[in-house]
């Protein structure tokens, strides 16, 4: 039998510790390497793949719901948080760890600051987990909860920040220009616990100056959350530049294929918040992890975190490709008669081109690259931009977007249908406007499809 004793605790401790600093001595050698290179790799190393991974090259998945422990001193050292465990896949999970260590070192890719990343079951459960902490409502329950958000957003964010954070008793405040910081600036008091914006936004094509507003929120002592979704790593580090928080939807560009419904949360090391404890701001990706979100369970499955990393590896790759396609469709649609407005921020004439490309920048190369999403407002209104997307034979029609395939929706009536006619006005989101996301096919083919469709308005 055996005898539990503060010594065997003690063990394992001691074990875990030279673990974690051969690990923390490996991330550092890793933090070094290239943006291709850690997106290709990750934190998975040969020593690890020899050492219980059988050698295999591509990190293992790991679906069993919970993990064994060789004693009650190994047990009762990883559930009091003494070593890393992984217990329970609904708090953590070697394959999605994996993940969550490429998404943070690519985040945090040139940057002074390190950051740690947190996997989470959708975009939308990330942005919910990453927000309600700093909205909790302190001890002298005086205080008037608010929080200052672009406009432009995807229709899912739109909806919890205006009705279900409502609910709990924090106030969105809208910034109908975001890329005017005067705006941000005119909307924050001493009850605002953070800022918040989309870049580039679905499908408006927003844009801010994110070292401009991240200073204004850090001289208010709040932090600054990008949902940047629609850049990736691969185009945009909003944590280089003062964020403190980013968000990403991995459903959609960084899981171009397709498959799985997923996002990710990545957050800055000593992140600024007056409104959160010294220990929570030192490490808010751990502390989520550990607390809020393994009471809450948002998890990512060990398949979905295996399907991602497989899309990483090839991100920058993809996002050159389909940024260049897009900008040809865009500039072939700008000279189309049956069209009367395109938003890309690519074209030299969008009134942000200038100020996105501050920012948008193809990584390890500086080349001004925008993305892959764009929208285009159809000549006449509502009931020809209909006979144009029935129209389309090869381009999909979804919701979807960040796609391999090109893809396309009306958002009025669809992303953004919730919103309202009131909400859609105030994020500027036409009848006539249809949301473009332009894959990795030929660009002349997805031109002769979309040409085809405009000839039946």
């Amino acid at each position: 039998m055996t005898v539990m004793t503060a010594s065997g605790v003690q063990a394992y401790v001691e074990k875990a510790q030279k673990y974690m600093s051969e690990r923390q001595a490996h991330r550092d050698r890793v933090r070094d390497l290239r943006f291709d290179t850690i997106a290709v790799h990750g934190m998975y190393s040969a020593e690890e793949a020899f050492s219980g991974g059988q050698g295999g090259i591509i990190e293992p998945i790991f679906p069993s719901t919970s993990q064994a422990y060789r004693d009650s001193d190994e047990m009762e050292a990883a559930l009091s948080y003494q070593i890393p465990t992984w217990c329970y896949s609904r708090i953590h999970n070697p394959t999605v760890f994996y993940l969550e260590e490429t998404l943070a070192l690519l985040e945090a890719y040139g940057c002074e600051c390190d950051a740690t990343g947190l996997c989470t079951s959708s975009g939308m459960a990330a942005i919910k987990q990453a927000i309600e902490p700093l909205l909790a409502k302190q001890r002298s329950g005086t205080e008037n909860i608010n929080f200052v958000s672009a406009a432009q957003t995807y229709g899912g964010t739109f909806q919890l920040f205006n009705v279900r954070m409502a609910e709990r008793g924090a106030q969105v405040r809208w910034v109908r220009e975001p890329w005017k910081t005067e705006e941000w600036e005119n909307l924050i008091d001493e009850g605002t616990r953070f800022l918040y914006a989309e870049m580039p936004s679905n499908p408006q094509q927003a844009f801010a100056d994110i070292q401009a507003v991240a200073d204004l929120a850090h001289s208010h002592g709040i932090p600054f959350i990008v949902d940047a979704t629609i850049a990736t790593p691969a185009l945009m580090r909003p944590l280089a530049h003062g964020a403190d928080i980013v968000i990403h939807s991995l459903s959609k560009t960084a899981g171009a294929g397709g498959c799985t419904i997923s996002g990710a949360i990545i957050a800055r090391h000593d992140m600024v918040s007056k409104h959160l404890d010294d220990e929570v701001k030192a490490d808010y990706g751990l502390w989520l992890k550990l607390w809020p979100f393994r009471d809450s369970g948002p998890a990512m499955s060990p398949a979905t975190a295996h399907i991602i990393l497989g899309e990483v590896r090839t991100l920058r790759l993809k996002m050159e490709q389909m940024s260049r396609n897009t900008l040809t469709v865009a500039h072939f649609l700008a000279d189309h008669p049956r069209v009367e407005r395109v938003d890309y921020l690519g074209l030299d004439d969008h009134p942000l081109h200038d100020l996105a490309g501050r920012y948008m920048k193809v990584v390890d190369d500086g080349s001004p690259s925008f993305g892959h999403l764009m929208s285009f407002n159809v000549a006449g209104g509502a009931a020809e931009t209909r006979v144009f997307f029935d129209g389309l034979k090869r381009t999909w029609r979804a919701t979807d977007l960040g796609r391999i395939k090109t893809v396309a929706t009306i958002p009025a009536i669809s992303t953004h249908q919730q919103q309202g006619e009131e909400g859609r006005e105030l994020a500027g989101i036409p009848a006539n406007m249809v949301r473009l996301c332009v894959g990795a096919e030929h660009a002349e083919d997805t031109i002769a499809d979309i040409d085809q469709a405009l000839a039946l308005v």
